[in-house]
């Protein structure tokens, strides 16, 4: 499966970065102001970020792409654990950002490395300055949650055969599902996400990296717990039609700290920073 060419000219905009001998797809931007750490979720990539960053070209900015996801290497015998893609962030918020306070903007499978990022923190074991942080459209409370077809196929018995036998047009279905009615995907979006899906083969990896989602059960006391005590500057947005991250789960993580500031996009859904990004960017910036 090749890559589009809008793809490809966001590959060329990056580079190729090595940790622990796995070749990571790494977005650097200098600029003015806090620097914007951006991690994306699943199944997509740092692509995701492309329509924002475009809205805030002075802005400096730090995307990759998670191993096993988009640009990044695809092990087939790797575990692929949030400590793991979290020990990846560390490493290169501290190479690229040295010294300076860093803003975290978080989606999806990211809400989960990032709670992590608070926990460390909390304990003073965390390698950067983390200023402040932005959580979206993330299921971090997995039992308020609502997971596609597609994921509770990977994380069953059969979630290798569900991988192995993944085609384009389950994905456009699957993907196109979790936008909302009014801000649909479009054709060249599903094209350019399958494309990089597909990369390296990591289209039957599906029934490893869908593992994030075991383990927001496994480490609730953790993460949640942080959410709780970390005292920094933590705030949500949320688009509403999210058939996935479920409104429920915003008001879940409302009920952990009814303190924290919470910005709801009615009509927006899984994706509000690719389906209306003005909207999302306007938000994040009055955020930071």
């Amino acid at each position: 499966m090749e890559l589009t060419e809008r793809v490809e000219q966001w590959r060329a905009a990056g580079s190729t970065e090595s940790f622990r001998d796995r070749q990571i797809h790494v977005h650097v931007r200098e600029g003015e102001g806090t620097p914007l750490l951006m991690l994306h979720g699943f199944p997509s990539s740092s692509y995701d970020w492309k329509p924002l960053l475009e809205l805030i070209p002075d802005r400096p900015v730090l995307a990759f792409d998670f191993l096993g996801f988009g640009l990044s290497d695809k092990p087939r015998d790797h575990n692929y654990t949030l400590s793991w893609q979290a020990d990846l962030t560390e490493e290169l918020a501290a190479r690229h950002r040295v010294g300076e306070p860093v803003y975290v903007c978080a989606h999806d499978l990211g809400t989960s490395v990032a709670t992590e990022l608070l926990a460390r923190d909390l304990v003073g074991e965390l390698g950067f300055e983390l200023c402040g942080m932005t959580i979206f459209n993330g299921s971090i409370l997995v039992e308020k949650s609502n997971p596609t077809l597609a994921q509770k196929l990977l994380r069953g018995p059969f979630g290798p055969l569900a991988a192995r036998f993944a085609n384009e047009a389950f994905f456009r279905r699957q993907f196109a599902s979790i936008f909302s009615g009014s801000h649909p995907v479009s054709d060249e979006d599903v094209a350019d996400n399958w494309g990089l899906l597909c990369f390296n083969d990591g289209n039957r990896l599906g029934h490893k990296l869908v593992s994030y989602m075991d383990e927001r059960s496994v480490y609730a006391d953790r993460w949640h717990g942080a959410i709780r005590r970390w005292k920094g500057d933590l705030r949500f947005a949320w688009g509403l039609e999210d058939p996935v991250a479920v409104p429920e789960v915003l008001d879940g993580l409302l009920e952990l700290r009814p303190d924290l500031p919470a910005v709801r996009f009615d009509d927006l859904g899984h994706y509000p920073q690719v389906e209306d990004p003005e909207r999302f960017v306007r938000v994040l910036e009055q955020f930071m």
